[in-house]
Formats: structure tokens, C-alpha cells, sequence
């Protein structure tokens, strides 16, 4: 059955969370770290668009995750 990651979105096999997700105890990374590294990668993609633009969008984007949709910096974002 393919899943996917309730943090990022990710396809998986199983579980709730890949390996990019978690640490090395498979435990969820915090949500300032899993923020910091989500808006890293979308730098990368797109290397032109300033970070505040990024950081909505990667809060946007997180709302519709389930492991962060009720996480207050989201949900104040949504305000």
C-alpha cells in the first residue's frame, strides 16, 4: 500500500512519516526544523523568490498537512 508522508507529503510505504520527516529514532523532527528545511528546499527550486514569499507558501502548503495543519504558527498564518 503506498502512503503518504503526513508531514510532507512524500510517498511511503508505511508508517506516518519518511526518513527526511524524522530523526534518527524515527521520531517527528520539530516543526521549526521541519520548517526551516521545507523552505530550504523550495529555495533551491525556486533560487529568485524571496524568502518571505517562500515562507508563506511553505506555511500554506504545511496546512494541509496533517501532522501540522493545528500547529499554531500555521494556523496563524491562515489568519
Amino acid at each position: 500500500m503506498n502512503m503518504s508522508c503526513d508531514s510532507c507529503g512524500m510517498p511511503i510505504d508505511g508508517g506516518e512519516y519518511c526518513a527526511y520527516c524524522t530523526d534518527e529514532n524515527g521520531v517527528l523532527q520539530s516543526f521549526d526544523e521541519r520548517f526551516e528545511r521545507m523552505v530550504a528546499w523550495q529555495e533551491k527550486q525556486s533560487p529568485t523568490a524571496p524568502r518571505v514569499q517562500i515562507e508563506i507558501e511553505t506555511l500554506a502548503y504545511m496546512a494541509t498537512m496533517p501532522a501540522w495543519r493545528h500547529h499554531p504558527r500555521v494556523v496563524d498564518a491562515q489568519l
